[in-house]
């Protein structure tokens, strides 16, 4: 019980962590100083997409779901598990990846002018 509860929270904190990297951006317009944690949390979400690099969250889950008697996540990861295919067809992987990149790049761009903004606004 307590591996599958394990399991199960570590695919809640990756569901928020994958949503992190998507509008991590907007929330800097608000705490301009989390734009740093959001760029280690992109760098590191494409960099597992673009280099295949082993996430230690897919790692956890499957060593908890192991442990509680069940099968684990298939070697494709998390968000083939439980995004693709499941919030958006297989077909449109690349629209989504690209819609990800331009509310990332819109996020910062708007990040960059509000930052101009508040500064223009400070100056005495």
């Amino acid at each position: 019980m307590v591996y599958r509860l394990l399991a199960d929270a570590t695919a809640v904190v990756h569901f928020a962590f994958v949503a992190y990297v998507v509008v991590g951006g907007f929330i800097a317009w608000r705490w301009p100083r989390t734009i740093w944690l959001h760029l280690l949390a992109f760098g590191w979400g494409f960099g597992t997409v673009l280099f295949k690099v082993e996430c230690p969250l897919t790692n956890l889950e499957n060593w908890a779901r192991h442990r509680a008697g069940e099968a684990g996540l298939p070697p494709s990861g998390f968000i083939d598990h439980y995004i693709t295919g499941v919030l958006y067809p297989r077909s449109a992987l690349t629209e989504v990846r690209l819609l990800v990149v331009v509310c990332v790049v819109v996020s910062w761009v708007g990040l960059y002018l509000l930052s101009r903004r508040r500064a223009v606004a400070s100056r005495p």
